[in-house]
C-alpha cells in the first residue's frame, strides 16, 4: 500500500484543470509510483529511453504521435528534466492536442522551473513530493490504515502549550529513531536500515542529478560543502566562514547552495524580525530535507544513545514533518525562526496574517522559554518532544 498524501490533490487535478501537471521531488522519492497508480491506463514515457528521448527532442507533432497514438487520453513523460527543452517539448503536446491530459515528472526542480517557466506559462501547476512523512512511513508500514496524523494540524490547534504524551500499540520511540538515523525514503520501509543504499542515493542524487545537468562545475567543491552543511543542521549559516573554509568564492557558495535547496537536498530556514535593532535579520539556518541522507553525506549511521547530535536530527526531523505538511495541506504558513542579539531563540515561528505561532523543538523536556512571548504577546508557543511529536 503506497498511500501518499498528495493522492487527493493529484487525482482530482484534472476534474479543475486542463492544465499540465507537474510532479517534482528528489529521485526515489516516489513520483513514478504514485503516477503510475493515479493514472494507470496512461501512456507512459520515460525520457530515460534514448529513442524515446531522440523523438521528443524533435518537437514535432507528427513525430510525436509514434509516442502517442489517436485515442489516448493521458500521458505520462517520466523524468523530464532529462530533455535539452522540455518545456517546449510538452508545449507542443499542450497545444497540439487539447483533448491529452499530461503529467510530467522531474527530479530537479531547479532545471525545470529554468527550461520551462516561460515555455509553459500558464499552462502548468506544480505539485511537490517530499520523502514519506511520520504518517505516510505508519500507513506503508501496514503500523496504520490511515492517516490520522498531521503535526501541522497538531501545532495550530493543540488546546495547551505543549503537546501530550499518549500511549500507542507500537514502539513509538523505536520508530523515531530509525526514522532519525536512516530517514524517510519509501524504499526503507521494506529495506530498514540499510545504509548501504543510502550511501549510494546520496552518490547518485548529488552527482547524477546535479552534476550530470551541469549545473554545478566543481564536483569536489560540492562534495566538500554538503558534507560541511551536513555538520551544520540546524545552525546559521555563514557564508564567509563557508567560502573561506573551502577556499571558494562567496558567490559560488551560495549559488551551490540554492541549487542544493532547488533539488530537493536541503532547506534554508529564514529569520523572522519586527523589531530590527534586537533580533537577528541576516542568515538563514540549514537543514536537509532527509535525515538519512544528511547522516550518509557524514557517514555515520550510529545509535542515538551514542550520538552527541540527537537534538539536532530530532529538530531536523520535525522542520521536515512541518514542511511537508504545510506543501500538502496547502496552509501556506511563512516559516522562520527567531533569534535575539542577546541569545533567546525559538527553533520555528509559523507566520500568518493574524496568526503567529512560535515552536520550540526539544529532543527532551525543558524549562519554557518565555523571550518570544514577552515580545510578541498576542503570538501562540507551544513545545515539541520526542515524547509528545506524535
Amino acid at each position: 500500500m503506497n498511500k501518499r498524501h498528495l493522492d487527493r490533490q493529484i487525482s482530482a487535478h484534472f476534474d479543475q484543470y486542463r492544465l499540465v501537471l507537474v510532479l517534482l521531488g528528489s529521485r526515489q522519492v516516489g513520483k513514478t509510483t504514485l503516477v503510475k497508480r493515479l493514472f494507470p491506463d496512461a501512456e507512459y514515457l520515460l525520457v530515460d529511453n534514448e529513442p524515446v528521448r531522440r523523438i521528443l527532442e524533435s518537437y514535432d507533432i507528427e513525430s510525436y504521435k509514434t509516442l502517442i497514438p489517436p485515442g489516448i487520453e493521458e500521458v505520462v513523460i517520466d523524468e523530464i528534466h532529462l530533455l535539452k527543452d522540455p518545456g517546449r517539448a510538452v508545449k507542443v503536446l499542450y497545444d497540439q492536442r487539447e483533448d491529452l491530459r499530461i503529467v510530467i515528472t522531474g527530479s530537479s526542480s531547479f532545471h525545470i522551473k529554468n527550461k520551462t517557466s516561460e515555455s509553459l506559462a500558464g499552462r502548468k501547476i506544480d505539485y511537490h513530493i517530499y520523502p514519506l512523512t511520520f504518517s505516510e512511513f505508519l500507513v506503508q508500514k501496514g503500523i496504520e490504515k490511515s492517516f490520522n496524523y498531521n503535526i501541522l494540524t497538531n501545532i495550530t490547534e493543540a488546546p495547551t502549550s505543549s503537546f501530550k504524551a499518549k500511549m500507542y500499540r507500537f514502539d513509538i520511540s523505536v520508530l523515531l529513531e530509525t526514522m532519525l538515523i536512516y530517514g524517510q525514503y519509501p524504499f526503507l520501509v521494506e529495506h530498514a536500515n540499510d545504509h548501504r543504499y543510502l550511501l549510494n542515493f546520496v552518490d547518485s542524487l548529488i552527482f547524477k542529478d546535479i552534476l550530470e545537468l551541469n549545473l554545478i562545475e566543481n564536483k569536489r567543491l560540492a562534495s566538500d560543502m554538503l558534507r560541511l552543511l551536513a555538520h551544520q543542521i540546524g545552525s546559521v549559516i555563514n557564508y564567509s566562514e563557508l567560502a573561506s573554509s573551502l577556499s571558494a568564492d562567496h558567490r559560488t557558495i551560495k549559488r551551490y547552495i540554492e541549487i542544493f535547496e532547488q533539488s530537493y537536498i536541503l532547506y534554508r530556514l529564514y529569520p523572522y524580525a519586527r523589531n530590527k535593532r534586537t533580533e537577528i535579520v541576516k542568515s538563514p539556518k540549514i537543514y536537509f530535507y532527509d535525515t538519512g541522507v544528511r547522516n550518509a553525506l557524514i557517514e555515520d549511521f550510529s545509535g542515538l544513545n551514542v550520538r552527541n547530535d540527537k537534538g539536532a536530527l530530532f529538530e531536523n526531523f520535525i522542520i521536515g514533518e512541518v514542511i511537508k505538511q504545510n506543501s500538502y495541506s496547502e496552509a501556506l504558513y511563512k516559516m522562520h525562526y527567531w533569534r535575539t542579539k542577546q541569545g533567546s531563540e525559538m527553533d520555528l515561528v509559523l507566520e500568518k496574517p493574524n496568526e503567529l505561532i512560535a515552536v520550540e523543538i526539544k529532543y527532551n523536556k525543558r524549562k519554557v522559554n518565555r523571550a518570544f512571548k514577552n515580545n510578541y504577546p498576542d503570538a501562540v508557543q507551544r513545545i515539541i518532544t520526542s515524547s509528545d511529536f506524535y
